[in-house]
């Protein structure tokens, strides 16, 4: 079925052609809510809440770009908005704590394998990189992320993020030039 007929379908309000949709893009959108909030329950949180804003907000597609673009911008968006009152929510935990209150913890989970050893390797180095992208600019995390692990291209990044192709692959090259110097940093204090 044409993309064309499918979004006038969802207009119409046809479940089917919403099933669709969702069986061709869930895991897609899955992974990167995942990789925006390193959490697996807010990012299927996420990814049901991107969903239900697509149903409910089709009719403001205005075909400017591909149905999986506009609802990756959707994803981006959401998942941008999730950190930031998780932000909020650790300074007002810092504020409770150093004003009397609970001390809350936040953590991130680990990749999962079986081997110990390896289990603990790869939670080290998982914690890392996660740190290391943590200390990008917002801009500059999510389109190295939508570049590599989503293999987008710079056009489909700046549709997404509402920029020029130009902007996309300079955050991009920042972004890689700023992890870079993160990493070497952070390696180089393990060694001395």
């Amino acid at each position: 079925m044409q993309e064309a007929e499918l979004i006038n379908r969802l207009k119409q309000k046809d479940e089917d052609a919403f099933r669709i949709i969702f069986n061709d893009n869930q895991k897609k959108i899955l992974n990167v809510c995942y990789r925006l909030v390193n959490d697996e329950d807010a990012a299927q949180d996420l990814t049901q809440e991107v969903f239900i804003k697509v149903w409910s907000s089709i009719n403001q597609f205005r075909n400017e770009s591909k149905l999986s673009t506009w609802i990756y911008r959707i994803a981006v968006t959401g998942s941008l908005d999730y950190l930031r009152a998780q932000k909020r929510k650790k300074r007002l935990a810092v504020f409770n704590y150093f004003s009397g209150g609970g001390e809350k913890q936040f953590e991130i989970k680990a990749p999962n394998d079986q081997d110990p050893q390896m289990l603990m390797e790869n939670a080290e180095r998982f914690e890392v990189l996660n740190d290391a992208l943590n200390k990008l600019p917002e801009n500059q995390r999510v389109s190295f992320l939508l570049s590599k692990d989503d293999e987008m291209s710079a056009k489909e990044i700046a549709m997404i993020l509402s920029t020029t192709v130009s902007s996309v692959e300079s955050l991009i090259h920042r972004a890689k030039k700023n992890l870079e110097r993160i990493l070497y940093n952070y390696y180089k204090k393990q060694i001395v």
